[in-house]
């Protein structure tokens, strides 16, 4: 017989490897310790160079060096690589830099030993039965850690708000996912899911804003010298950018866009017609090599494409976009999440819509969510969608739910000892945490 690992002494730290970024933090706490980006900057061991490394040495493994943290991967490295570890469908698949991360986020910024900790680990709500056991057997033989859970995100954003049950929506970097949680536990026939996020807004920003003639340049790419006589005044000159990887450099640029979408963008009050909107008030946005533009009709056009996916098509060079056939606005996968559910749960769906996640944070995403569920709804239906007001409790829900769940008394039975993983192997896991 396995031992149990429980007790009310349980060290626990929890980790939510988003598709954006990482957040690592103890059990309990209100917030993550460290959050950064979820990448690493790859370089071919026999093409690495003499660099910075100012967040902790770099991982070496098969072959390659691998740098994280987000001032090791804005250095000008040549022949870096900047890599995601997840699939294009949102899955974990690089298990070297998985697992370098989590090493990272434990032994680097939160200066602890994984063997000490028991570890819980937010995991995709439409992970896959095989990645689970490979992310199970990836943390125990690679962290050693003493016990590990895997906790669904829509489950972990639903204990954050204070709910059991709930339809959550989580509006991340590579897709948005919906779906209806009960009494804790994901009803997984309702998960459902848009190639919409973070990621693809940021895309249709860029277009658009090059298509205007704004050139988006990284900071690494220029130099700005002041102007002899002319305080104040700069001539921006081109920096050597000789070996830089375009990887490197559109990640580069993609933090600017991010950075312009997050302050000028907003969501429409009302159904989008961009005729309706061509002289709507444009934002000045100062780029980092002190150009000034305006943002128009586009900081309305870009996060319409939560509620209106096939927009997509209508910015420059997307033409050709492959956007899977059907897919649905925020409104409608939530009525479809919630009409595969049985009917006697259905009520409390529509009153426990939960908006979460860091792409959920435009601009009155909250008010538009919940009119157009309203009106796509059956009629009648009482539709009420809670966000957390404050914007690091909206993009964090995740964590914070994993810290809530980790700290309880009730939960500590809970864990997977690595004694039980050695006696039952991985699949025990979707028996203890299902």
């Amino acid at each position: 017989m396995a031992a149990i690992y429980g007790g009310d002494e349980v060290n626990a730290v929890v980790l939510d490897l988003g598709t954006w970024q990482t957040k690592a933090g103890y059990a309990g706490d209100d917030t993550p310790k460290a959050v950064f980006p979820s990448l690493a900057g790859v370089v071919a061991s026999n093409a690495a160079a003499n660099g910075m490394e100012v967040d902790g040495q770099p991982q070496q493994q098969q072959g390659r060096k691998l740098y994280f943290g987000s001032q090791e991967l804005g250095y000008k490295r040549p022949d870096m690589e900047v890599v995601s570890p997840f699939t294009a469908d949102g899955l974990l698949g690089d298990w070297e830099i998985t697992q370098r991360l989590w090493e990272y986020a434990l032994r680097d910024r939160l200066h602890i030993d994984p063997k000490e900790n028991a570890v819980l680990l937010a995991e995709p709500t439409h992970n896959t039965r095989e990645v689970r056991e490979k992310t199970v057997q990836a943390a125990f033989e690679t962290l050693g850690c003493p016990a590990l859970f895997l906790a669904k995100e829509a489950v972990l954003a639903t204990f954050s708000v204070a709910k059991q049950t709930s339809v959550v929506v989580d509006a991340g970097y590579f897709c948005t996912t919906v779906a209806g949680v009960h009494d804790g536990y994901v009803l997984t026939k309702s998960v459902s899911r848009s190639p919409v996020g973070g990621r693809l807004l940021n895309s249709c920003l860029q277009k658009a804003m090059e298509a205007r003639g704004n050139q988006l340049r990284p900071r690494q790419t220029f130099t700005r010298v002041e102007k002899k006589g002319f305080p104040g005044e700069f001539d921006v000159l081109p920096s050597d950018t000789a070996g830089l990887s375009a990887s490197f450099l559109a990640h580069q640029a993609e933090l600017i866009v991010g950075d312009v979408k997050e302050l000028v963008s907003r969501v429409s009050d009302v159904h989008f017609v961009e005729g309706n909107n061509m002289t709507v008030p444009a934002i000045s946005y100062e780029l980092p090599d002190g150009n000034e533009i305006q943002v128009g009709v586009d900081r309305f056009k870009v996060p319409e494409l939560l509620f209106q996916p096939q927009l997509v098509r209508t910015f420059p060079g997307m033409s050709e976009y492959p956007l899977p056939d059907g897919v649905k606005g925020l409104a409608g996968l939530v009525v479809e999440s919630v009409n595969r559910c049985d009917t006697d749960v259905r009520k409390d769906l529509y009153q426990h819509v939960v908006l979460v996640g860091g792409t959920s944070l435009l601009t009155q995403m909250r008010e538009r969510l919940e009119l157009d569920i309203s009106a796509a709804a059956p009629g009648g239906t009482k539709v009420k969608v809670t966000a957390p007001v404050n914007p690091t409790e909206r993009r964090h829900a995740v964590w914070i739910g994993g810290s809530i769940l980790a700290s309880l008394g009730s939960f500590q039975q809970m864990w997977m000892s690595k004694q039980e993983y050695e006696e039952h192997g991985p699949g025990l896991i979707h028996r203890k945490a299902p």
